[in-house]
Formats: structure tokens, C-alpha cells, sequence
């Protein structure tokens, strides 16, 4: 053999493990990408169910519209969220940073809206004249929260939380 046909043989095979490392580390940068994103589903899934956040809930849902008459608004948009309206920058806050995740797709927009579209898009429209006094100061509070809010009723229109696997049975309701 010739030893221009040993370089060749060489440089082939430097290629194919170059190649074979290269894969594999995509391959590795998937699994990480996948493992950060169950690490923040998991940090959200506690958050949404503690105590404090889901008395908040129940604050932004049941209490929230009856409390938003002109005089709490001009509050608002003079001094900011205070007292048991806290409960609004807490909801708020989440889902905003849940909107953050899915921007920067960190975490999956459909698998997210799966898990929590409801619970954001109801949110949004008990907090939706909170968000509109407060951008009177700062314009660009809680936009990932309104994104998120955005895909998530965009989510429950298009009816693709209801699809029950195909070739399951349905199990009785009563």
C-alpha cells in the first residue's frame, strides 16, 4: 500500500471519530436539555402547589374582580400592588416567569399549556385591569405572563387538551 493511501486511510478514520464524538455530544446536549426541563417543570409544579400560591389563586379568582373598582385601581397605579393584593403579584409573578421558560424554549409551549393553560388563562382575565393600571407606569411588566396567557387560550380553542388517545377505552364517570 502506498503512503498516500495510508493518509487517506487515516484521515477517514479521524473523520468518523470526529463525526462520532460530535453526535454523541448532541446526544448528550438533548439528554441536558431534557433534564433542565424537568428540573423546571418540577420548580413550577411545587410553586403551583403551595400553600401560599394557591391562596393567592383563590384570592385573584374569587376575591379579585369584585375588589377592582376605580378607587383600588388608582391605588394601584399610585403605589403599586400592597397588602392582600400581593396575592395578585404572586400569581402574577409565576406565571410570567412560566411565560419566560416557554419564550426561551426552555421549556415546551405545549407540554406547558398541557399542564397549566387553564390556570394561566383564567389568571389572566381576573388580573387583566391590574396589568393594564400598573403599565400605565411600567409598560412592560408581566408581557410573558400576557404571551403565555396568549398561547394558552389559544390552546384551550383549539381543543387540544380534550384528545383522549386513540384506541384507549374510556372509563366510566360514575
Amino acid at each position: 500500500m502506498s503512503p498516500e493511501w495510508l493518509t487517506a486511510i487515516g484521515t477517514l478514520g479521524t473523520f468518523v471519530v470526529i463525526a462520532a464524538s460530535a453526535i454523541a455530544a448532541l446526544m448528550q446536549l438533548r439528554h441536558m436539555r431534557r433534564g433542565n426541563q424537568i428540573a423546571a417543570f418540577d420548580n413550577i409544579r411545587r410553586t403551583m402547589e403551595s400553600a401560599d400560591f394557591r391562596n393567592a389563586l383563590n384570592f385573584v379568582w374569587n376575591d379579585l374582580p369584585a375588589r377592582l373598582d376605580q378607587k383600588t385601581l388608582d391605588d394601584i397605579r399610585e403605589h403599586g400592588l400592597r397588602g392582600d393584593m400581593d396575592a395578585v403579584r404572586l400569581v402574577a409573578n409565576m406565571a410570567e416567569s412560566l411565560g419566560l421558560f416557554v419564550r426561551s424554549g426552555m421549556v415546551d409551549a405545549n407540554i406547558a399549556c398541557e399542564l397549566w393553560a387553564s390556570v394561566v388563562a383564567r389568571s389572566w382575565d381576573r388580573i387583566v385591569r391590574v396589568t393594564a393600571a400598573i403599565r400605565t407606569v411600567d409598560e412592560g411588566i408581566w408581557i410573558n405572563f400576557e404571551y403565555m396567557a396568549a398561547l394558552s387560550k389559544h390552546y384551550i380553542d383549539s381543543g387540544a387538551g380534550r384528545d383522549y388517545p386513540a384506541g384507549v377505552p374510556r372509563l366510566p364517570l360514575n
